[in-house]
C-alpha cells in the first residue's frame, strides 16, 4: 500500500512539471512570433539634390518592422560603401535610400556623370596640412593656392617667396578611391594614394583652369582652402584679391620688409717698423 502511494506522488509530481515547462515553452513561442522583427534602413537625413555626392552627414537611421523592397540595411559597411555615392535623382527627408538612386564611385562611368557639361576633372596631389588635414570631402568648394620659392639671388629676401590663388571656388568630387568611400584619411596614407602620409584631390574644372592648375603643380606647392557653404560662387571681396596681386614674402615679415642692415665696415692700419702702413679693411 505504501508503494503504490508514493508511486501515484512521483507520477503526479513528473506530470506537473511537464505541464508547467510545456505552458512556458508554448508561451515563450508564442511570445517570440508576436515580437516583430526590426530592420534599420538608411535613409536621408534632409532633402538630397540630383548629382551631389553623398556624405556622412546626409545619412540617417529608420526602424521599420519589415524590409522594404531594395532599402540599404544600416551597417557600418554599407554606409562607408555608399558615402561619396552620386545621387541621380532627388530624394526627399526620410526617404529611404535605393541602390538606383546612387551612382557608387566604383560604378562604370562615375567620375563622367559626376562631371557637369562641358567641364573637366583634374587631378592635384596634397600632403596632410596642404589638404586641411584630411578634413575636405567630395562636393566642397576650395580655392587654389600656389607657394613659390624664386631662387634669385639679385631679388631683395622680401622678394622671394611669394603666394597667389590660381583657382577659385573649384568643386572637389574625389579624394583618393579610399576616402572618396568613407573610410578616414590616415587608414589609407601611403603608397597606394599617391602620396606618402597624403591624397590626391580631383577638382572640376574647365579647359583653362586645369592648364593653370597643372603649371602650378609644377612651379611650386599647392594648398587647398576650404570655402564656405553658404557662400559657393566667388564674391566681389575674391576679384579685388585676385587684381591685388601676389602676396611677398614682405607683405608679411616686416623683418623682411625692412630689408638686411648694411654691414659695418673696419680699418685697420698696421705698421712694421719705419716702413709705410698698410691698410686692411674687413
Amino acid at each position: 500500500m505504501l508503494r503504490a502511494l508514493l508511486a501515484v506522488c512521483i507520477l503526479t509530481g513528473v506530470g506537473g512539471f511537464g505541464a508547467v515547462a510545456w505552458m512556458q515553452r508554448g508561451h515563450g513561442t508564442a511570445a517570440a512570433q508576436a515580437a516583430p522583427l526590426t530592420h534599420h534602413i538608411l535613409v536621408s537625413a534632409h532633402e538630397l539634390r540630383a548629382g551631389a555626392l553623398l556624405k556622412a552627414t546626409d545619412l540617417a537611421q529608420r526602424d521599420a518592422a519589415a524590409r522594404e523592397p531594395g532599402a540599404i540595411e544600416d551597417t557600418p559597411d554599407e554606409r562607408r560603401a555608399i558615402t561619396g555615392s552620386m545621387i541621380r535623382r532627388s530624394v526627399p527627408q526620410g526617404a529611404s535610400l535605393l541602390p538606383q538612386d546612387l551612382l557608387r564611385p566604383g560604378d562604370h562611368g562615375f567620375l563622367a556623370a559626376v562631371l557637369r557639361p562641358g567641364l573637366r576633372a583634374v587631378t592635384v596631389g596634397v600632403d596632410a596640412v596642404s589638404g586641411s588635414s584630411g578634413l575636405i570631402w567630395p562636393g566642397d568648394h576650395v580655392d587654389v593656392i600656389l607657394t613659390q620659392a624664386i631662387d634669385d639671388p639679385a631679388l631683395p629676401l622680401a622678394r622671394r617667396v611669394a603666394a597667389e590663388t590660381v583657382l577659385r571656388n573649384a568643386r572637389v568630387i574625389a579624394i583618393d578611391q579610399a576616402v572618396v568611400r568613407g573610410a578616414q584619411p590616415a587608414e589609407h596614407a601611403g603608397p597606394e594614394t599617391g602620396l606618402p602620409g597624403g591624397h590626391t584631390v580631383t577638382l572640376e574644372v574647365d579647359a583653362t583652369e586645369a592648364e593653370r592648375v597643372t603649371v602650378a603643380a609644377r612651379i611650386g606647392r599647392l594648398a587647398l582652402m576650404v570655402r564656405s557653404a553658404d557662400a559657393p560662387k566667388p564674391s566681389v571681396a575674391d576679384a579685388a584679391q585676385a587684381a591685388s596681386g601676389p602676396v611677398w614674402a614682405g607683405d608679411v615679415s616686416h623683418a623682411l620688409a625692412a630689408g638686411v642692415p648694411a654691414r659695418s665696415s673696419g680699418v685697420l692700419h698696421l705698421w712694421a717698423g719705419s716702413a709705410e702702413a698698410k691698410e686692411y679693411k674687413f
